[in-house]
């Protein structure tokens, strides 16, 4: 076990060259290793080193940015040297380095800026864990957002990544200074919030220039690299999100066996709000996934299962195991697992826990009146019927499923809304 601790804390050495060229026929990407000068956790002294390790130590890994080539495929023209965002990121923009950065703090930072390219510019807060999100909100306030986001899982929030769409301000820094996270990134700090912020001494504090246009890349292509096992790779065009405001949303109709099939309902400004919110998330999450949206806060995501109907049930597993965390924490500052425990060892009593689970159960998980945020469409009702069984109210959902109809008829049986997006949103 001494060894495998030793492994955390060293920073590899990797082979990797310091440039790298990828030729699509007569066209040229010529790409460069980042590295950065950064004190050494032993001797403190500075030591220039790339990434920390891959996603497991003993993993070399390289970041590279994009130097050189315009690539133009077909009609499509992908994005640019000069555009870097995490893979641009140098010594002076690490206010706090922490630790040497690994892949997975820098692919987290990454997805982070790629929900938040599609949400709006209001106060929001992005926190991932595993290159998923764990928590998303917006807010009246960046502090307000960050709290909605941290208590939306509290749990998985440990250790994450937290990405800002707005300077950091002093109440929104104490407020992360107290929880342990991994990185805290946004496109400015307001003075005084670094040195708040470095009360945790191996948080890698960032700033990340361009946030600002971020809006810009949401049309922006990059290439995207799956390397099989046996040396292959396959390579894609990054998706693009073509719903970018309520009015892109299409209505929720179907013809089956010569029938048309409508939603009765339309959705409220407040659901098509969230819908456009959740929708927005959706794009950092691992498929299949299903979400369920509150005010424009995650209530429940699911991640990364085989079967629609099997992710829509975590994800309500999820919301109510969060929500009845949030609230022992609120009522008794207290995780609620630190709690069962104490309760089994005689040290605080059932009824503590019994009045938590009675107010989980009555609110269903806060799912009441949630939107629910499904990446592919519902090949059956089942999956749908999962949401609207807990008191979903708004659907979006890709839509073109031959059972489209059995979906329509689940949301208006309940009195439920829905809109099809026309696009699915998978994420591998």
């Amino acid at each position: 076990m001494a060894e495998l601790k030793e492994m955390y804390r060293t920073v590899m050495d990797d082979h990797f060259p310091q440039t790298m060229t990828i030729a699509f026929g007569e066209q040229i990407l010529t790409y460069r290793k980042r590295a950065w000068k950064i004190p050494d956790e032993k001797s403190g002294e500075l030591i220039e080193k790339g990434l920390r390790y891959g996603e497991n130590p003993g993993q070399e890994a390289a970041l590279y940015e994009l130097v050189g080539g315009n690539l133009v495929l077909g009609e499509c023209r992908f994005i640019e040297p000069g555009l870097g965002l995490v893979s641009s990121i140098t010594e002076a923009e690490m206010l706090q380095a922490g630790k040497h950065p690994g892949k997975t703090n820098l692919t987290d930072l990454d997805n982070g800026l790629n929900v938040l390219r599609y949400l709006d510019t209001r106060p929001a807060a992005v926190i991932l864990k595993h290159n998923n999100p764990c928590g998303a909100a917006h807010g009246s306030s960046l502090a307000e957002a960050y709290d909605r986001a941290n208590m939306a899982d509290r749990i998985a929030a440990f250790g994450g990544c937290v990405v800002f769409n707005q300077p950091v301000d002093k109440e929104t820094a104490k407020l992360v200074a107290d929880n342990y996270l991994e990185v805290v990134a946004a496109p400015d700090y307001e003075p005084g919030t670094v040195d708040i912020l470095k009360r945790r001494a191996n948080l890698r504090i960032v700033q990340v220039a361009r946030m600002d246009r971020l809006i810009d890349y949401r049309k922006q292509r990059f290439l995207e690299f799956k390397s099989l096992m046996d040396g292959g790779i396959i390579v894609q065009q990054s998706p693009l999100n073509s719903i970018l405001s309520t009015k892109d949303f299409k209505p929720a109709e179907t013809t089956y066996q010569g029938k048309t099939y409508k939603i009765k309902r339309p959705p409220t400004e407040k659901e098509l709000n969230d819908l456009l919110f959740g929708w927005s998330v959706e794009q950092g999450v691992t498929s299949n996934s299903v979400l369920y949206v509150k005010d424009e806060c995650t209530v429940g995501i699911g991640t990364g299962e085989q079967d629609r109907v099997g992710v829509a049930e975590i994800a309500v597993f999820k919301a109510y195991t969060k929500y009845a965390d949030r609230l022992c924490f609120e009522k008794h500052s207290s995780p609620y697992k630190d709690l069962e425990l104490a309760i089994a060892r005689g040290e605080r009593d059932q009824a503590l826990k019994d009045e938590i689970d009675a107010a989980t159960q009555e609110a269903k998980g806060g799912l009441i009146g949630s939107t629910m945020v499904s990446d592919a469409f519902f090949p059956f009702r089942d999956g749908i019927d999962v949401g609207l069984q807990k008191g979903v109210t708004a659907v979006v959902q890709p839509g073109g499923s031959m059972r489209d109809f059995e979906v329509i008829e689940a949301c208006n049986e309940v009195g439920a809304t829905m809109v099809f997006t026309g696009q699915r949103a998978f994420k591998h």
